[in-house]
């Protein structure tokens, strides 16, 4: 006789195996790490274009020193400082920068100079090798690899308020807040700080922008003889730049005619 056959439960199926999940945790990652790069690469252009309004700010300050120290020695000697001295065989010696040293705050460094000796004589190597900060610009790489470089250059002509000889007092800049002082030039243009060598008409007008540009998109900043300083963005018509580079009577009907 067969026997009883015992009751059966209902067969349970087996527990699939877990599945990974790190190709998941994987893609999630990259997926941060894409929108963390993404944030960096937009926000990249903001830093640069922030340091580039700072440097340029801190240029603009170093040209209202310099033009302060200019209008100070005005104010002591009657007029601005020639570009330059000279020997007794008419030869340049030292540049306006070394003269207007006691207007800036400079007096030891303006006593430790030989005046009657060249910027560039031995006996001049201190001060050679110590240009004051507010001479560099600081977004000029030239300067800025050589600390005893400068791009501010004063406006040397015929016509200007700073003169080889015989500069003009600010009585007779009729027009000051029109008249240039002092440029920012290109790096191309950068010379040593104590050295007599300046811009002339001819650089001034030349019509090659890269020449004339050190900040991003500005024709270059300048320092006027009424102590402002200003930023001057694309190009100027060769006639309103002309009168700014001359101290003429004038200037202020040629610039309204222009604008």
């Amino acid at each position: 006789m067969d026997e009883p056959r015992q009751p059966t439960s209902e067969l349970t199926p087996p527990t699939p195996a877990p599945t990974s999940r790190a190709p998941a945790i994987w893609i999630r990652l990259l997926a941060y790490g894409a929108v963390i790069l993404l944030v960096i690469f937009m926000l990249l252009p903001v830093k640069r274009t922030a340091r580039e309004a700072a440097r340029r700010n801190s240029c603009l300050n170093n040209l209202k020193q310099i033009g302060l120290g200019l209008s100070n020695y005005e104010a002591a000697h009657g007029a601005y400082p020639p570009a330059y001295t000279v020997d007794a065989d008419g030869r340049p010696l030292h540049s306006w920068r070394t003269l207007i040293l006691p207007y800036m705050e400079q007096n030891p460094l303006y006593q430790s100079i030989d005046l009657t000796k060249p910027w560039d004589d031995p006996a001049n190597e201190h001060a050679y090798n110590a240009m004051p900060e507010v001479y560099g610009c600081p977004s000029d790489p030239t300067a800025n690899a050589d600390k005893r470089l400068t791009t501010y250059l004063a406006v040397v002509t015929l016509d200007s308020a700073i003169r080889t000889a015989d500069s003009l007092s600010y009585a007779e800049t009729p027009a000051p807040s029109e008249t240039l002082l002092v440029i920012d030039a290109a790096p191309s243009q950068a010379t040593h700080w104590m050295s007599p060598v300046d811009a002339d008409e001819k650089l001034l007008l030349n019509v090659d922008p890269k020449l004339k540009r050190q900040h991003n998109g500005d024709l270059c900043l300048a320092a006027y003889a009424d102590g402002h300083a200003y930023p001057h963005s694309g190009e100027i018509d060769a006639t309103a730049l002309r009168a700014m580079i001359t101290a003429s009577a004038d200037d202020n009907d040629v610039l309204q005619e222009v604008d």
